[in-house]
């Protein structure tokens, strides 16, 4: 058995996670060039935690400046086993009203300007995207936020656009008409680059506004995020501290393969790989390569 190490990246307002303990940071360094910030290693009733904010100290990052690849690197190199993404995020639906978390489990990819894999010219691999998040760390996220009090619904469709701009009305519009659940910025190649990296994955997805669709709601500005990010961070907190808490202190195996999806992706012969490119996928792809 592997011993859990509960990742955590924290998206827009969580810039710190208060509650670590044996806390020091620690920076890792990663073939796929900087990561958003400095690690946070810390102990959460025992369970070694660590933190990574999204955006970098100080929220310095746009989405699409964000180095994904570095980020997801870093965090399998620190040995994280099972990845929580914290995000701030639009309503497409009025029975998830502001201030609502969703437990999302279905994802459309709508970024077109970001590095969206560890893999390429010189070893191709294609992953599962079928399921891209572990089922049963929604089952730990539900049982967690039902502890807190905190009102969160299980299963959603969080489509990533790219931004930095908020939707235009069409855009709102048509993603609404598509039964998509949220809209936000940043989960995506974030969950792709966790499953090619066999980290367990899942994302809490924040609600803030209700993006521009709404005839009743102005269209969203920044100033109106912030005052629902601040009560939804402190949630946040004690959501992953009541996660860790309870969290099992072995890895559970994924029953959807997270932690195995380069058994059967890797289809590039082995005699034909690219050494370099096989050199930064030391830590991602190590456990296969080395086979």
């Amino acid at each position: 058995m592997t011993s859990a190490v509960l990742g955590i990246i924290g998206g827009s307002g969580i810039y710190d996670l208060p509650g670590l303990e044996d806390v020091r940071d620690e920076t890792i360094e990663s073939p796929w060039g900087e990561p958003s910030a400095a690690l946070t290693r810390g102990v959460i009733a025992g369970l070694p935690v660590v933190f990574l904010p999204r955006h970098g100290k100080g929220h310095v990052l746009s989405p699409s400046d964000i180095n994904y690849r570095a980020n997801i690197d870093v965090l399998k190199r620190a040995g994280v086993t099972d990845l929580i993404s914290l995000s701030a995020c639009g309503s497409f639906r009025e029975d998830l009203p502001p201030g609502t978390f969703v437990l999302v489990d279905q994802f459309v990819d709508r970024t077109y300007k970001r590095e969206s894999s560890f893999f390429g010219k010189g070893c191709v691999a294609h992953v599962s995207m079928a399921h891209p998040v572990s089922p049963l760390l929604l089952v730990h996220l539900a049982a967690a936020a039902e502890a807190e009090g905190i009102a969160a619904v299980r299963g959603g469709t969080y489509v990533c656009m790219e931004g930095p701009q908020f939707s235009s009305l069409a855009e709102s519009l048509t993603y609404k008409s598509q039964g998509y659940s949220v809209i936000g910025m940043t989960n995506m190649p974030e969950a792709k680059l966790a499953r090619e990296a066999e980290i367990c994955y899942a994302s809490v997805a924040m609600v803030t506004d209700f993006d521009c669709w709404h005839p009743d709601h102005d269209a969203v500005t920044v100033q109106d995020i912030i005052r629902v990010l601040n009560s939804n961070a402190e949630k946040a907190r004690g959501l992953v501290a009541r996660l860790a808490r309870d969290f099992p202190r072995q890895h559970e195996p994924c029953p959807v393969g997270s932690d195995r999806a380069l058994d059967t992706a890797l289809i590039t012969a082995p005699e034909a790989r690219d050494p370099q490119l096989l050199g930064k996928l030391d830590a991602v792809a190590g456990r296969v390569l080395r086979r």
